[in-house]
């Protein structure tokens, strides 16, 4: 192994959602950029995802929207309906009603399609697996990074986009462990076959809602019909595992949710495999750059999922880096972080507190300042 140091422009650490969308913007704006990411290997990774307008908008400018289109499943609306009577609570108009509205489409999809065509997206000699990241040191004139197999890297600058758990923000903040949030999600593709021989009809995209904001989101993940998904949210009272999920089973999601509507208790049935995973919370961020280290996502601010915007806020923070570090040049690095930010802050904090408040589209309302938005054209600052 050997201790010679590497150098590069911009080092992105992590190569999720928000970071492949960083590598890809920043590479397109000019500047030369790696990706570090721990896994050893790509993995098609997780379940359904929703990705709004605001964020198709950046996938056309990586080049990657028709694409993403033609996989995932276009809604005609969002529903919410009442768990035990079936009621609509609110019909929230998307597919050509929000293409006209909002300027792109509103898609869901698996997201392991999506982070695959993102990172096929980018230039492969520059998105590098297998490195685990063990030490940062900021140094004058840049960043020494030290990987778990010995590759050092000397970084102009850094962007954290390692999670929840990012080691960017430990090195920022110190430690600190996430807190559990008092609720757990279900996740679950349930078995189409079964779900075709119950008789009744499986909208592309509804919120089921019982008492105490438990809930079940439902929806296609394939342009087809293919493949359903569904994620619940229920409050409990702790978490003991050590693991990021349990398996759960079908059992248990009888015991939390039978004797509801029908078309619930049928997606119930046709579930085989279902897992249970811990919703984490931390408190909105009063810092999120120092020096050469920059983050975003949910390195600096993570939400629970019932407003479908988490990957996306990660994906509009890349976009408005890139166009602060466009402004500024990686020398003025300082002045572009601060401008991030306060371009960033209060939209992030306001999804971030109505997401962990559970209300998104539980009764009418107007979805604009979400999907209308246009991270690539928003004025900063």
């Amino acid at each position: 192994m050997t201790d010679a140091i590497e150098r590069v422009e911009i080092a992105v650490i992590g190569a999720g959602l928000g970071g492949a969308a960083a590598a890809a913007l920043l590479a397109g704006a000019g500047f030369s950029v790696h990706t570090f990411e721990q896994a050893p290997v790509f993995t098609r990774l997780g379940a359904g995802i929703h990705i709004g307008p605001n964020v198709m908008k950046i996938f056309r400018r990586i080049g990657i929207e028709k694409t993403l289109e033609a996989i995932g499943s276009h809604p005609d609306f969002w529903f919410s309906r009442d768990g035990n009577t079936g009621d609509y609570l609110s019909r929230i108009p998307l597919g050509d009603y929000g293409r006209r509205e909002y300027g792109a489409s509103y898609i869901t999809i698996h997201r392991g399609d999506m982070h695959a065509v993102q990172i096929d997206a980018l230039p492969q000699d520059r998105v590098h697996f297998g490195h685990r990241l063990i030490a940062i040191e900021e140094r004058d004139s840049d960043v020494l990074l030290t990987f778990e197999n010995g590759r050092k890297i000397a970084a102009g600058l850094v962007v954290g986009a390692d999670g929840i758990n990012s080691m960017i923000r430990e090195m920022l903040l110190g430690p600190e462990k996430p807190r559990f949030s008092g609720w757990v999600g279900h996740r679950a593709l349930v078995n189409m076959d079964k779900l075709r021989a119950s008789g009744l009809q499986f909208e592309a995209c509804v919120k089921w809602w019982w008492e105490a904001s438990r809930h079940i989101m439902a929806y296609a993940t394939k342009g087809d019909g293919s493949e359903y998904y569904y994620v619940t949210g229920v409050p409990v009272d702790g978490w003991e595992h050590e693991t990021s999920f349990v398996d759960s089973s079908r059992e248990e999601m009888e015991a939390i949710f039978g004797g509801s509507h029908p078309v619930v208790q049928a997606l119930i049935d046709a579930t085989e495999t279902v897992t249970k995973w811990p919703f984490w919370n931390r408190d909105p961020l009063n810092l999120w750059s120092r020096g050469r280290l920059v983050m975003l996502g949910d390195a600096c601010h993570p939400m629970r999922p019932h407003m479908a915007q988490g990957a996306c806020m990660a994906i509009e923070d890349a976009a408005v880096l890139t166009r602060c570090l466009e402004e500024t040049g990686t020398s003025g690095y300082r002045e572009a972080f601060a401008l991030y930010e306060a371009t960033r802050r209060d939209r992030a904090t306001k999804v971030q507190t109505i997401s962990n408040a559970n209300t998104w589209l539980k009764e009418p309302e107007d979805p604009a300042w979400v999907y209308a938005y246009d991270p690539l054209t928003a004025q900063l600052g």
